[in-house]
């Protein structure tokens, strides 16, 4: 079995946080290359074949750009931090039709000190969260199942942002009117240091993502997406 991460790829990204400028990247960039991008080619390559399980219609691409691995360059046309540099490692194992981060997705998030995957939708459309909203009234028994069955809720907390107030068009005593208002359907569940430098990580994602499969075949239909 290979080894994947290691405690030189959170070494490398806190060093990254210190010194967040294209000269040291640069200088360092061999240190990224054996440290953070091949292991994690390597992890989405072996990843491919366990996502495949839990659904046919999500795949792992070990590409160096547009395929799982989220590229570390920040946009920073309209922010106010001009740091050049993500100081965290993101995977994305995405639908395959899904062209972005915002539809329903199996996410895994290293940095340090902060390590989890994130299954659901960040951030989906206004069109795709209605869609969403509507499928938890229309089906409200197997969304409640969904995120209350004990393998998902011993490892997961739904988390994001939500309105203050029911959105418009919805029953505001609708009994799940709280999970109507999100704006993200997003759950995690945290990971170890000894889970991720472990040989058999692939197998420790994959049985994490297993247990949000219910959610994330609950979205994928609200999105007319096959799961």
């Amino acid at each position: 079995m290979p080894q994947y991460f290691t405690p030189r790829t959170m070494q490398f990204l806190t060093q990254l946080r210190n010194h967040n400028d294209k000269a040291w990247f640069n200088d360092h960039k061999p240190d990224y290359e054996q440290h953070v991008r091949e292991p994690a080619l390597a992890f989405i390559a072996d990843m491919d074949n366990w996502i495949k399980m839990i659904s046919p219609h999500y795949e792992g691409i070990a590409k160096k750009m547009g395929g799982s691995l989220m590229r570390i360059h920040r946009d920073v046309r309209f922010a106010k931090d001009k740091s050049p540099y993500k100081t965290n490692v993101g995977i994305q194992f995405r639908h395959e039709i899904g062209k972005d981060v915002h539809a329903p997705g199996f996410y895994l998030h290293i940095e340090p000190n902060e390590i989890f995957v994130g299954v659901g939708a960040w951030h989906p459309s206004s069109e795709a969260l209605k869609a969403i909203r509507d499928h938890i009234v229309a089906k409200p028994g197997p969304y409640q199942d969904a995120i209350e069955h004990a393998p998902f809720t011993e490892y997961y907390d739904l988390v994001g942002s939500s309105l203050t107030r029911p959105p418009r068009g919805y029953d505001g005593d609708h009994p799940l009117i709280e999970e109507i208002k999100r704006k993200d359907f997003l759950a995690l569940s945290p990971l170890s240091e000894k889970q991720l430098f472990a040989d058999d990580l692939p197998e420790t994602v994959a049985k994490l993502f297993g247990r949000a499969q219910p959610l994330q075949r609950f979205l994928c239909e609200a999105s007319g997406l096959r799961f």
